[in-house]
């Protein structure tokens, strides 16, 4: 079994940063692309950015693409997203994710393996 748990959310004013963790447990992280998606109030859960399995390749939504950068370091098995110049549309829950897909441009939720708890980003204006 797989544990994804993510920290290093919080309240943060707009045009703030904030940079998340995930830690992941149970088994070879490097085994699994890494993805970022957040749920809003009301919203579906939506794709953030995605990382390869070497770190190498990185996707993003366009709503976060050159403020937002996800990265990964497998000997630590933790995956990171650095946000900066947050909005207050950003406000919402941020959850880590791991799959065996085998394109970092699949962003749809319903392949992936394993979820996190969520963490909550809130942004204030």
């Amino acid at each position: 079994q797989v544990r994804l748990v993510e920290s290093g959310g919080g309240l943060v004013q707009a045009g703030g940063s904030l940079r998340l963790s995930c830690v992941v447990s149970g088994r070879t992280g490097s085994s699994y692309i890494m993805r970022w998606f957040r749920q809003a109030p009301g919203k579906e859960r939506e794709f953030v950015a995605a990382v390869s399995r070497s770190g190498i390749n990185t996707y993003y939504a366009e709503s976060v693409k050159d403020r937002f950068t996800i990265s990964r370091e497998n000997a630590k098995n933790t995956v990171y997203l650095q946000m900066n110049s947050l909005k207050p549309e950003d406000t919402a829950v941020y959850y880590c994710a791991a799959d065996t897909r085998p394109s970092i441009y699949s962003t749809g939720a319903a392949g992936i393996d394993y979820w996190g708890q969520g963490t909550q980003v809130t942004v204030s204006s």
